[in-house]
């Protein structure tokens, strides 16, 4: 069976049986404890924790999943990998144990057409009813059920929703280990593939728990495992989903698999990575130093890495986009759309790590001089580490590169290091971890979602009723039936005002959406607000104008930014506030001049040409054909709102918008710079903010002509001739330096005798005294060396005639002065920062 087989036979099954499919979400998840979608509930976990109500009680999904803790294995085993898709049926309190357990049964044994006789499967140890339904019901003879304790129980975290697992396991047969079961025999050889998870308790903490008044099911087949069973294969590798890489990763390399184990290995390696790397990116990452960014830099550079150690130079990235988009296109279009960006973000990561990599190479240099000066043969281990964490070098390549020079690698504190950073990746990974929400969820029980109503003006102000007051340290939150405060959502702040009623007054700070339809209006109480007391809950009406002038003109700015920069844009962030707007967007480079100003130049002429913005409700599906783009981060049902602003915004959105573009008044782009790498960030202010700004720019112009005395239109030719006038006096200055140098130059010259020459200089940078050293050396000496101090700083000059190695010397004689240099075997610069030293490093010359 093939992969489009198996994805068409899982889906079409449940969904037969009455489960709605569900698309693949994103692997950049909501849910902000997780780094990526590790598993196919994450993106149904408020369903099943009963923040919001499900579209249907059955689903089905074929999930997309990253996990990263097993990263430096990938290759090295035939079944790992860090993508993957998880397949998988859910019941939101509908069918249970035995439902669950038939269905799977059926798809496995009539739909997959395994052989009964080659299944275990395995329970909880307290899970009696289980066991009872898969031997009586099922008819799974006893000895093929095995109990397990940890293994078989299943939690999102300390506490919240749990239960036991029933797992079911392939036997491979006896080649590939010891019989036994999955409870005794070898792990090769007792393959599980699927998982079924009861959620049937609520763990309140510790050991407590209690029965879930809705039971749900929760089941996991990993998409690759069961594919490779079914095709009867030993390695997920062998099967058609990625027979494309695999071939692409071997002509890449320009060597077949199957000859030798390491070239196998890479070739595994660069096939995952190369997949994994390209639903990355089709997905909205992009290549950083930190969180997902970071992930994506490391697999981009272990492929990269694996090839170059067989010697293979070419670029790896574009065959390697391609051959995933053969295989998995069909099912993620979004991935033949975002073809071209795929390449250009992973071939720019490919370039700059050819860089980095020549870098990693220079500092174990470093350190190899290092060792060797004090007599030390070992490369420790946190160095190892640090050059594999901090700069994408492997270890093996560090080993290799120091076995060269003789000396070995401190292995056992590379594991060290590599362990604790391996255990952090999996708590994160295993971690689907809730804040304390048992008040929220009660209120959503007993009194139902709150119903925001204040999107026109004249809701501004409602009457509404006191449901709930919660007081906590530092704010209490209060919670109405209904309310014309926006919850802080897609970057657009929540909204400030006061709830009054007839003993109190409330005054909201902010407002957040704290559980699945649940506003809080966090703040402060003056005199008593209780429960069930009509109140007139009022906003702030100024701040919420100028906020949805500014987030109406976002929609403006990045429809611009795509319109000028390319489609590649795609927001990674927003900040939507009453005084300013911020955009985050991918983009690789600075814009230029030009670019701003086209940008600022079609956002304002669709300000002026004043179309009316239009809001309408409609299903995701339909939206997506209109062409609405949704934005970072947000989280949309199956009803979406999309706001269509002028000629070229059509996004997704559910905060507050002017009525009428010309509402905004004008846009003003504030500043504009890299936030990280591929990550760009403008800022700009609307209408009053706008008139403001340009209000300090013309006084800031007045106050520079005024100091230049000059006229305001002036002002750049007066400070052009400014500029002019200091180079000049730059130039006079340096040739005077340089005059002085050639005095002091013949000083030394009549002062010294033999062919080495040591001397300090003050009052010089590392330039000048390196011409010093080059002009003393040219008078027939062997060895020159010319230090001196400037502003707190140290710099030295080696100058030779070749029978000695210029930047060696100024290498050793730098550690005097707690620096660092190089250069050429003749010419040679360091500097450093203890001005101590030096008398020490001239003193060491001698001993050349």
């Amino acid at each position: 069976m093939e992969a489009a087989a198996l994805r068409s036979t899982f889906l079409s099954y449940f969904a037969d049986r009455g489960h709605l499919v569900v698309p693949s979400a994103s692997l950049i998840p909501h849910d902000a404890s997780l780094l990526f979608t590790i598993a196919g509930m994450v993106p149904f976990k408020p369903y099943f924790l009963q923040e919001e109500t499900p579209p249907s009680p059955r689903a089905v999904s074929v999930q997309k999943c990253f996990r990263a803790p097993d990263i430096d294995i990938i290759g090295t085993t035939r079944r790992h990998l860090t993508f993957f898709e998880m397949m998988g049926n859910f019941s939101f309190g509908d069918y249970f144990k035995e439902g669950a357990i038939n269905l799977a049964w059926g798809l496995i044994t009539e739909g997959f057409g395994l052989d009964p006789e080659r299944l275990w499967v395995t329970v909880h140890l307290s899970d009696d009813e289980a066991e009872a339904i898969w031997r009586d019901g099922v008819g799974v003879r006893p000895e093929r059920i095995q109990r397990l304790d940890e293994d078989n129980f299943w939690g999102m975290g300390d506490t919240g929703p749990c239960g036991p697992c029933s797992e079911i396991f392939f036997d491979k047969g006896p080649d590939f280990g010891a019989d036994g079961g999955p409870a005794f025999g070898g792990e090769d050889r007792f393959v599980e593939f699927w998982n079924l998870v009861f959620m049937q308790y609520e763990r309140q903490g510790g050991a407590s728990m209690t029965e879930l008044p809705t039971k749900n099911i929760d089941t996991g087949a990993g998409f690759e495992r069961v594919l490779s069973i079914l095709n009867g294969v030993e390695s997920v590798f062998a099967t058609d989903l990625f027979s494309p890489l695999m071939e692409t990763a071997a002509r890449l390399i320009d060597q077949p698999y199957g000859r030798d184990e390491a070239t196998d290995v890479a070739i595994r390696r660069i096939a995952e990575h190369g997949r994994a790397m390209t639903m990355l990116v089709s997905d909205g990452v992009l290549p950083s130093n930190e969180g997902r960014g970071y992930v994506l830099r490391r697999i981009v550079r272990r492929a990269v890495l694996a090839a170059r150690r067989t010697g293979a130079a070419g670029s790896l990235v574009a065959p390697l986009v391609d051959a995933t988009i053969e295989k998995m296109g069909s099912a993620y279009p979004a991935l033949v759309h975002d073809r071209d960006l795929v390449v250009e973000v992973l071939e720019r990561e490919e370039h700059g790590f050819e860089r980095t990599l020549a870098t990693g190479m220079s500092l174990l240099a470093e350190e190899e001089e290092r060792l060797v000066a004090r007599g030390e043969t070992v490369v420790p281990g946190e160095v190892a580490f640090k050059l594999h964490d901090t700069h994408g070098f492997p270890v093996e390549l560090t080993r290799e590169v120091a076995a060269e020079a003789g000396l070995t690698v401190d292995q056992e504190g590379f594991a060290a290091a590599m362990r604790a950073q391996r255990e952090r990746a999996r708590a994160a990974a295993k971690t689907l971890r809730l804040a304390d929400d048992a008040h929220y969820r009660d209120l959503v029980e007993r009194h139902g979602v709150t119903e925001f109503i204040g999107r026109e003006p004249e809701r501004y102000s409602a009457e509404t009723e006191v449901v709930a007051l919660l007081a906590g340290p530092e704010w209490s939150e209060l919670f109405v039936s209904q309310t014309p405060f926006y919850a802080e959502s897609g970057g657009q702040v929540g909204d400030q005002g006061s709830i009054v009623t007839e003993t109190g007054r409330f005054e909201v700070v902010d407002t957040q959406l704290v559980a699945g339809g649940l506003i809080a209006h966090r703040g402060r109480v003056i005199g008593e607000v209780l429960p069930g007391q009509v109140a007139a809950a009022t906003i702030d009406g100024v701040r919420r104008e100028a906020t949805r002038r500014n987030h109406t003109a976002t929609h403006l700015v990045h429809a611009a930014l795509r319109a000028v920069l390319g489609d590649h844009v795609r927001q990674q962030g927003s900040l939507v506030a009453p005084d300013r707007l911020r955009f985050d967007f991918s983009h690789a480079a600075a814009l230029a001049d030009e670019e701003l100003a086209a940008v600022v130049e079609l956002v304002n002429g669709d300000v002026v040409a004043n179309a009316g913005v239009e809001t309408v409700v409609t299903s995701k599906r339909e939206a997506e054909a209109l062409g609405a783009i949704a934005f970072f981060g947000d989280k949309y049902g199956d009803r979406v709102r999309v706001v269509r602003a002028g000629a070229h915004s059509l996004e997704f959105c559910g905060g507050t918008h002017v009525e009428r573009l010309g509402d905004i008044g004008q846009v003003q782009m504030v500043s504009e710079g890299s936030i990280g790498a591929n990550t760009r960030r403008v800022e700009a202010v609307t209408a009053l903010g706008a008139l403001h700004r340009v209000s300090e720019l013309d006084g800031l112009l007045s106050a520079v002509a005024g100091a230049l005395k000059t006229s305001r239109e002036d002002v750049v030719g007066a400070l052009g001739r400014v500029l002019a006038r200091q180079r000049e006096l730059e130039r006079e200055v340096g040739e005077l330096r340089r005059a002085q140098l050639e005095v002091r130059a013949a000083q030394l010259d009549a002062a010294a005798t033999g062919p080495i020459l040591a001397a300090r200089l003050d009052g010089y940078d590392g330039e000048q005294l390196r011409a010093l050293a080059v002009e003393l050396q040219r008078k027939g000496r062997r060895l020159v060396v010319v230090g001196g101090a400037l502003d707190g700083k140290v710099a030295l000059a080696v100058a030779t005639d070749g029978s000695v190695d210029a930047a060696a010397t100024v290498r050793r004689l730098a550690a005097y002065v707690g620096g660092g240099g190089g250069g050429t075997d003749r010419v040679a610069v360091a500097g450093g920062r203890d001005v101590g030293g030096l008398a020490g490093a001239l003193a060491a010359v001698g001993e050349e």
